[in-house]
């Protein structure tokens, strides 16, 4: 019997029913454990502890893998249980001041006696043999962020969003993963397998990572959430980003970086087979768009263009921060992608949030299952399909008008200058019938659509000016080219936010 026990191989099913019986007791939230000089402790203070990389679980073992932990302090007020998981046995690694160089900061030493972790980082020679770079970081509510050869960390994924701004005045709900179990990779692996389990007031879940460094790292996620609860609107495989301003909105003051962003625009295959772009805003006011997607086959929010002139920014290197995309396995059933779009005033907010949600959700204690692929990646074009064109890039400017001593006039309206490019244009032979198929909302006139060939970039560039009727509405606009019968290109579905309101 002892030997049976032993072989017993950790599963998801076992996180899976340790989030089952959490449903069936009441909710008991995190308490802080932390003493005032941790919970009163500045970003640049907390900043200063790092993990001794000496210390790194794994450093005497041949696999290339380290686990680095993260330290308690700020609002990480409550520790997190870290398992390993060595030949289907389980061990907690307990917390280890010595693990950390505190970098100089000044405390009693008994103060972090009953301390632990507040997360764990993965680290992995994925730039060069032999040098361990850090390729995935979980720390926080059920945030983790992963990179690439050569990539920066950017935005960030999320294990589930919990009424993310279903009303004005409801607070969104974040849940926790409380515990993880990792397994200790042997040296010849090159993925490693992560458990977790997660809590909040309304909803458990269990979730098991598979991490496949590379140029594009690549992360296998299982789902199994159970709903304690009333949802309103549940988030599934949610991503979270950054963006505050770009071409299609400008820069704003005097600045230097011709935009500042970790994502640049949401990117949706519909089940339909249906590609669409939309470029994303920060906008004066909250902002919600629904994309009504059964079966989505992938979404994700993307950063189009990785030209370092395009940001010119040394320091934070958003040239180098990947785009997420999100590929389903299996059907999920009728659904939407939601994209919600908070106004900031600076970078250092997270204000853009993008996530698949179910039309019907599973009865209390009825499991829901959503299995899929996060890629990490710069090779946004890879992601689509060889026969779809994709755009480069959107320009929003003043409308102008060429008068007749051929000095151009601002005329008061929107212009929105659109590059489409891709294989399926740069082939096209010459003199090929090429349209736009444009669509407007009715709080707009469109009064020019001009499409031309774009030499440049071997495709080609739709010039839009409208005329908004009611600034305090959104406007929507919808275009994609075409030959005949024959789609050309992914449907971009852009939209004018409504200005806020004088005297705001």
């Amino acid at each position: 019997m002892l030997g049976a026990a032993a072989a017993h191989a950790f599963s998801l099913e076992d996180v899976t029913a340790r989030a089952k019986a959490l449903i069936e007791r009441p909710y008991q939230a995190p308490v802080s454990n932390l003493p005032p000089e941790f919970s009163k402790m500045q970003f640049g203070d907390y900043q200063r502890i790092q993990p001794r990389r000496e210390k790194f679980e794994w450093q005497d073992l041949k696999t290339p893998f380290k686990i680095g932990f993260y330290h308690q302090g700020m609002h990480f007020s409550t520790p997190v249980v870290i398992n390993e998981i060595v030949d289907g046995r389980v061990r907690e690694i307990k917390y280890d001041p010595e693990k950390f160089d505190f970098g100089g900061l000044s405390f009693d030493a008994q103060a972090t006696r009953n301390l632990g972790y507040a997360g764990f980082r993965v680290l992995y020679p994925i730039n060069r043999e032999g040098v361990q770079d850090e390729i995935m970081s979980l720390l926080g509510a059920s945030y983790f962020r992963v990179v690439g050869k050569g990539q920066v960390y950017g935005l960030s994924a999320r294990g589930l969003a919990i009424d993310t701004a279903w009303k004005d005045g409801m607070a969104e709900e974040f849940p926790r993963f409380r515990e993880f179990w990792i397994e200790r990779p042997k040296p010849q692996d090159r993925h490693l397998v992560i458990y977790a389990l997660m809590d909040s007031p309304r909803a458990t879940g269990a979730f098991r990572f598979v991490l496949r460094p590379g140029e594009d790292t690549v992360l296998d996620v299982e789902s199994r959430v159970f709903l304690r609860g009333t949802i309103h609107k549940l988030g599934v495989a949610p991503l979270t980003s950054m963006f505050l301003y770009g071409p299609n909105q400008g820069v704003r003051g005097n600045n230097f970086r011709p935009a500042l962003h970790d994502s640049n625009g949401l990117a949706i295959h519909t089940g339909s087979g249906e590609w669409l772009w939309r470029p994303l805003n920060n906008p004066p006011m909250l902002s919600v768009s629904t994309f009504q997607v059964t079966n989505p086959r992938g979404f994700g929010l993307l950063q189009r263009g990785h030209e370092f002139h395009r940001y010119e920014d040394l320091a934070d290197r958003y040239d180098l921060r990947p785009s997420a995309w999100v590929e389903p396995k299996g059907d999920w059933g009728s659904g939407k992608v939601e994209l919600v779009e908070i106004p900031t005033p600076d970078e250092t907010n997270d204000n853009i949030v993008a996530f698949w949600t179910p039309d019907v959700l599973p009865p209390q204690g009825q499991p829901m299952r959503h299995d899929y692929r996060i890629h990490w990646t710069l090779n946004e074009p890879a992601l689509l399909s060889r026969e779809v064109g994709w755009v480069k890039q959107t320009i929003r400017t003043d409308g102008e008008v060429r008068q007749a001593n051929l000095i151009r006039h601002l005329d008061g309206s929107t212009a929105l200058l659109v590059d489409f490019e891709g294989p399926v244009l740069a082939k096209l032979p010459p003199g090929v019938p090429v349209r736009a198929d444009v669509s407007v909302s009715d709080n707009a006139e469109l009064i020019e659509n001009v499409l031309q060939p774009n030499p440049a970039i071997q495709g080609w560039r739709l010039t839009l000016r409208v005329k908004v009727k009611d600034p305090s509405r959104a406007v929507e606009l919808r275009a994609a080219l075409a030959e005949g019968n024959r789609v050309l290109t992914e449907t971009w579905s852009y939209q004018l936010p409504p200005r806020a309101p004088s005297g705001s």
